[in-house]
C-alpha cells in the first residue's frame, strides 16, 4: 500500500493510481487542498499547482471522465493527486479518457482511498506542509530524516514560473488592438477571455525584458497567474517595475502580487492558501460581494502599500486579505482571484471589460 508522508511525520495510507513506478521512488511537493465541487480537469492542468501535491476535498472525483478540450495547459507539472474516491468516469459519453488514464499518460502519481477530510483539517490546523508520496511508509520517514540532515532537498533548483512559461513568444491573431501577455504560467482561459474582445495577442516568456515588450508597442499588458513565491522572482519584478509607468496593465493572481512588489509592497505566505471556487470578495466602494475562483498560497501585505501608489478596493470576506488594487496615477489594476474562472463562478469576467473600457480599448 502506498502512502503520503508529511514532513511532520503524519502518515496517510491509500491505494495507488496513475503513473506510479514499478520500483521504489518518491514524489515530493507542497501539499495543498482545493474545495471545488467540480472542474477537476481545469484544476489539475492549472500551472499554478506546479510542484504541488493536490488534495481534492470533494468525496468523489473523476465521475465525468477527462475531456481534452478543457485542459488549461499543454504540460502538467503537478507532483501528485490525492482523492477520497476515484470514479471510472463511465457516465460521460463524450470523455476522451478516464481521469485515471489521463494520470497514467501524464505521469501523475495518484493516491485514492485517503481520508481527505482528515488530511484537509490537518493542513488547516497546522498550515501548508510538504509531503512525499512513497510505496513504503519507512521510505517516507527516512526521506524527511535526510532532509533534516541536509542529505536531501525538496525545493526546486529553478523557480516554477521559469518551468511553466512559454519558451518563445507567439502570436494569437485578432482584428482588434494588440495586447501583450506576460506568461508566468497562464491559463488558457485568460487567453480565450482576451480573444472574446477580438484582440491580437502576443504571449511573452516570463524572462522577457521590458525593452522587448515595449518595442512591440502593445496597447496594454496582462500579467498572468502562475506558481510559487513571487518574492523569489526579482528579475520579473524588475521588469514589471520598469513597465508600470509606461503601459496600461492588468495583473491576475501572481500578476497582482508582482505588481505590488514592483511598486515597493510586500507579499507573505498564507497559512493554507485560498484554493477553490467559493471565496467571497467584497468591493469596498460599492459594498457588492461576488463569489470568486482562487488558487494562490501568497498574498499582498496591505500595510506595505502605503507609499506604492496603489489603493485597495477588493478584500476577501473571510480573512480581509487584499483581492484587488488600483493605481492612483497609472492605468493599472489587479485582482488576486481568477476572473476567467475555468472552473468557478463566471460573475467576475466583467473585470476584463472594466479594464479595457477604462483604458479605451473597447467601447
Amino acid at each position: 500500500m502506498p502512502f503520503l508522508v508529511l514532513q511532520d511525520r503524519t502518515v496517510y495510507e491509500g491505494e495507488a493510481f496513475g503513473a506510479w513506478p514499478a520500483e521504489r521512488g518518491e514524489q515530493v511537493g507542497e501539499v495543498v487542498f482545493n474545495t471545488s465541487m467540480s472542474g477537476y480537469q481545469e484544476i489539475i492542468t492549472d500551472l499554478s499547482y506546479s510542484g504541488q501535491i493536490l488534495v481534492l476535498t470533494h468525496p468523489q472525483i473523476g465521475n465525468y471522465g477527462w475531456h481534452d478540450e478543457e485542459s488549461e495547459a499543454d504540460k502538467i507539472l503537478l507532483k501528485g493527486l490525492v482523492v477520497r474516491e476515484l470514479s471510472s468516469g463511465e457516465g460521460s459519453l463524450h470523455a476522451d479518457v478516464s481521469l485515471e488514464e489521463f494520470c497514467q499518460e501524464q505521469g501523475i502519481w495518484g493516491l485514492k482511498g485517503v481520508d481527505t477530510r482528515a488530511l484537509t483539517r490537518h493542513i488547516r490546523q497546522q498550515g501548508t506542509i510538504p509531503g512525499v508520496l512513497v510505496v513504503n511508509e519507512e521510505d517516507g520517514l527516512r526521506y524527511w530524516d535526510n532532509v533534516e540532515e541536509g542529505k536531501a532537498d525538496w525545493h526546486p533548483q529553478k523557480h516554477w514560473v521559469y518551468q511553466t512559461t512559454t519558451a518563445e513568444s507567439y502570436e494569437i491573431p485578432g482584428k482588434g488592438p494588440y495586447v501583450a501577455v506576460l506568461d508566468c504560467g497562464a491559463k488558457r482561459n485568460i487567453l480565450r477571455s482576451l480573444q472574446e474582445y477580438g484582440f491580437r495577442i502576443r504571449v511573452f516568456p516570463a524572462t522577457t525584458s521590458a525593452d522587448e515588450i515595449l518595442r512591440s508597442r502593445p496597447k496594454a499588458l496582462v500579467i498572468s497567474n502562475g506558481p510559487g513565491d513571487p518574492s523569489e522572482l526579482p528579475e520579473v519584478v524588475a521588469t514589471v517595475r520598469e513597465l508600470l509607468p509606461k503601459l496600461s496593465i492588468l495583473g491576475i493572481c501572481l500578476g497582482h502580487q508582482l505588481l505590488a512588489l514592483a511598486a515597493g509592497g510586500e507579499t507573505y505566505k498564507l497559512p493554507f492558501g485560498h484554493r477553490g471556487g467559493n471565496h467571497p470578495v467584497q468591493d469596498s466602494r460599492t459594498k457588492k460581494a461576488t463569489m470568486t475562483a482562487q488558487n494562490h498560497g501568497y498574498a499582498v501585505r496591505e500595510d506595505s502599500l502605503a507609499q506604492s501608489g496603489f489603493e485597495v478596493f477588493l478584500r476577501n470576506v473571510h480573512d480581509g486579505t487584499v483581492e484587488g488594487m488600483e493605481h492612483t496615477s497609472y492605468p493599472v489594476f489587479s485582482v488576486q482571484y481568477h476572473p476567467e474562472s475555468a472552473p468557478g463562478p463566471e460573475e467576475n469576467h466583467t473585470i476584463f471589460e472594466d479594464f479595457f473600457l477604462k483604458i479605451g480599448l473597447i467601447g
